[in-house]
């Protein structure tokens, strides 16, 4: 360990990987390496381990950091309760042959990483902050998930690297009208749809907060509900007050798992240039080559692999797909008039431009986004890892 290292309050960062390859794969249109596997996500995942080490400025930045990583779609909360994550669509094709080549960038970046059975990411970082804070170190989860915001207290943030935001319980109880210590009881009462979690029907944000600082946390509503005034909201929290119980089951994380990689070995060193700058040459990461002085042959590279057609690589981060021949040129297309566009407000209005796209035979729309920007949206559920 290092003299420095030794000197000052230990700093542990936790990566929520599962997050960065769903952020990645979504931020970055298809890419494939010289062998014509997909890379998309592996280059857009490489890039935001990179950038998260660009960033951490020498004051703030850790002593100590691991990569958690979910190792399958399921987890002791579906002996629990069998829906739980049932409406989670399968990973998308192109993305499953990347989640192993995934573990190899971690690999390639020397990080301690961390996948275990039976439990989720979460788990593993609520286990690893426990640990952490028990021992007198400082805790940054590097996420945006509204799961892991139960964990933030005096000397545990959240930093989402999308944002640039760091959440502190201030912060928490900004984005949820209740801080850290209820955030779980607030989920147990308004559900959540990503992970299927029922909740109590009806009951959304707004109500939630409102009933957690009424009755101070869901044991408290629960047991006021039968007194509260009538009304549909005080029916649903008697009728469904088993549900909001499991709920709660299901949202808690698990704070004792066993530790895989010991603290202290978790201590960030210089990121050594092998086996970085093999894993970088494999794929043809051009641009990321350059940044330690390195570069790579593209055309050597795609020469080097027998019998295999040549396609567009994620060399420089560009989008484009493999072709069979030169792409024709695009039309030219007419200049946008916004003096046209009309903002539909009513039925007789949508109606009336349904009816204009039948005729015409074609139409376009823009579909919204859980995030902003839309270049690198949150899906609404995540897919289950494979």
């Amino acid at each position: 360990m290092s003299e420095e290292s030794t000197h000052k309050q230990k700093h542990l960062y936790l990566v929520d990987g599962s997050a960065f390859i769903f952020r990645a794969y979504y931020s970055l249109p298809p890419l494939t390496n010289p062998e014509g596997t997909p890379v998309g996500a592996i280059l857009g995942y490489t890039n935001m381990l990179w950038k998260l080490a660009d960033d951490l400025h020498a004051a703030d930045g850790p002593t100590h950091l691991a990569v958690i990583l979910d190792k399958s779609g399921t987890s002791f909360r579906n002996e629990i309760y069998d829906q739980y994550k049932a409406n989670r669509p399968p990973a998308p094709d192109d993305l499953k042959p990347q989640f192993p080549i995934i573990r190899d960038a971690t690999r390639a970046f020397s990080l301690p990483m961390v996948e275990e059975d039976n439990v989720e990411a979460d788990d593993m970082i609520a286990s690893y902050t426990k640990a952490a804070v028990a021992q007198g170190w400082k805790v940054t989860i590097v996420s945006s998930d509204k799961d892991l915001m139960q964990l933030v207290e005096p000397g545990v943030d959240m930093f989402d690297t999308m944002k640039d935001k760091r959440f502190h319980a201030e912060e928490v109880r900004e984005k949820f009208g209740v801080g850290p210590e209820l955030v779980g009881d607030m989920l147990s009462l308004m559900g959540d749809s990503s992970d299927n979690i029922p909740g109590v029907p009806g009951v959304g944000p707004k109500t939630a907060t409102k009933l957690l600082i009424e009755h101070g946390d869901l044991d408290g509503v629960l047991a006021a509900a039968p007194t509260m005034k009538k009304s549909k909201m005080q029916e649903r929290l008697v009728e469904h007050e088993d549900m909001a119980r499991l709920s709660r089951v299901l949202v808690t994380l698990k704070e004792d798992c066993p530790l895989p990689i010991a603290l202290d070995d978790m201590e960030l060193q210089d990121i050594p240039e092998e086996p970085l700058v093999e894993f970088l040459q494999h794929h043809n990461f051009k641009a990321l080559l350059k940044r330690i002085g390195h570069t790579s042959d593209a055309d050597a590279a795609n020469k080097a692999i027998a019998g295999q057609p040549k396609a567009t690589t994620a060399g420089d981060g560009a989008a484009s797909a493999p072709v069979a021949g030169a792409a024709p040129k695009p039309p030219e297309m007419p200049p946008i008039d916004v003096e046209k566009y009309e903002c539909v407000t009513d039925a007789d209005t949508l109606d009336a431009w349904i009816a204009k796209a039948r005729d015409a035979g074609v139409a376009a729309f823009d579909a919204r986004t859980a995030t902003i920007p839309a270049r690198s949206p949150e899906p609404a559920a995540r897919p289950s890892p494979e």
